[in-house]
């Protein structure tokens, strides 16, 4: 069975920082190209970033550029989101996908993240 379960949301101040991780088994995590992406309440979907399957070419929406970074350690089937210098505006339910900007894949079942004084 495919799972990816995230971690790591939860509510902080802006300004400050949260790590999502993303736990993937069940399907050969190493070979597959790997998605944040975040929805806030009423919006679409927003790509935030991705990374390839050998944790290269790393993509970031121009919201985030500068501020996050994503990461992958293929020997432990796991997704990282260093987010740091976080504003409200950040604040949505982060996702972990398989691929890059399609909505065909493995999705995780979201975590959130509050940004909020």
């Amino acid at each position: 069975e495919v799972q990816l379960v995230e971690s790591g949301g939860g509510l902080v101040q802006p300004g400050g920082s949260l790590r999502l991780s993303c736990a993937a088994s069940g399907f050969t995590f190493g070979s597959y190209d790997m998605s944040w992406v975040r929805q806030a309440p009423g919006k679409g979907p927003e790509w935030v970033s991705a990374v390839n399957s050998g944790g290269g070419s790393p993509y970031y929406a121009d919201s985030v550029k500068g501020r996050f970074t994503i990461s992958r350690d293929n020997a432990k089937n796991t997704l990282y989101l260093q987010m740091n210098s976080l504003k409200p505006e950040d604040t949505a339910v982060y996702y972990c996908a398989t691929g890059r900007f399609t909505t065909q894949g493995y999705w995780g079942q979201g975590t959130q993240v509050t940004v909020s004084s």
